[in-house]
């Protein structure tokens, strides 16, 4: 998966996403579980919006990203609002020598795109080694039924006049995955013109009872599981499963 060029469009097409609903979550499980401290490790930071909301609630924040754009673009924006925000160029299955915090995060269905089974359990058990006792692991996936119900074999557009694409999804090669073929034509400020850009994103999703057993194999003690934002048990039929787990 490349974000190379898709890293400078990235914010204008995610003005929708719910990034306050992950900031709410987050502080919904701090005040339901405690931390003691407030250093946080957001992994697949991207551009930084949820590092920099998380600044923003008074938190010590560092964001990892495979993605050097990404991380540019997230460097840029700290740099404007004149916060302090450490950014670390890494795959967090191989997650390396980055200290130890009060709480770690992967949001974003971000886990998503680790689309071998050992690069999630390592993903895991990194995650462990950089975590202080009694830390906070939080994470979210999409649902096994958003996978194969709602993404496969679909169709989504989008046009304006800066940027419009076109965004179709076909069945992976492995189980319970997806491939995302994205053509997205960006307009250019001076010239007028739109440069034609193409992706290709894959992700592929686990049951919730692989993800638990995965995660108590590291060592996790597993707090909650929810579905879509809502502090309510995930349904057959919920497209979003997140995860609140304590390293003890």
């Amino acid at each position: 998966m490349s974000y190379e060029r898709f890293a400078y469009v990235y914010d204008y097409l995610m003005q929708d996403v719910p990034y306050d609903g992950w900031l709410e979550f987050f502080n919904r499980q701090a005040d339901t579980y405690g931390i003691d401290g407030n250093r946080v490790l957001d992994l697949a930071c991207g551009t930084g919006e949820l590092s920099l909301r998380l600044v923003g609630e008074g938190y010590d924040v560092s964001g990892v990203d495979l993605s050097e754009d990404m991380l540019h673009v997230a460097k840029e924006k700290a740099l404007e609002m004149n916060v302090k925000l450490p950014l670390f160029q890494q795959d967090m299955s191989q997650l390396d020598s980055l200290g130890e915090y009060d709480v770690i995060t992967i949001f974003c269905d971000s886990l998503n795109y680790l689309e071998d089974e050992m690069d999630v359990v390592n993903t895991f058990n990194r995650v462990y080694s950089h975590l202080k006792q009694d830390g906070l692991f939080l994470f979210d996936v999409h649902s096994i039924f958003k996978m194969t119900q709602i993404f496969i074999n679909q169709t989504f557009t989008h046009t304006d006049e800066q940027v419009s694409y076109i965004w179709d999804c076909f069945p992976g090669e492995l189980p319970n995955s997806v491939e995302h073929e994205l053509t997205f034509f960006v307009k250019h400020d001076e010239t007028g013109q739109y440069e034609r850009v193409e992706e290709l994103h894959k992700q592929r999703t686990y049951p919730i009872l692989t993800i638990k057993e995965w995660l108590k194999e590291a060592g996790f003690e597993i707090l909650n599981i929810t579905a879509d934002f809502r502090n309510e048990a995930p349904s057959d039929q919920s497209e979003r499963i997140f995860f609140t787990c304590l390293k003890k």
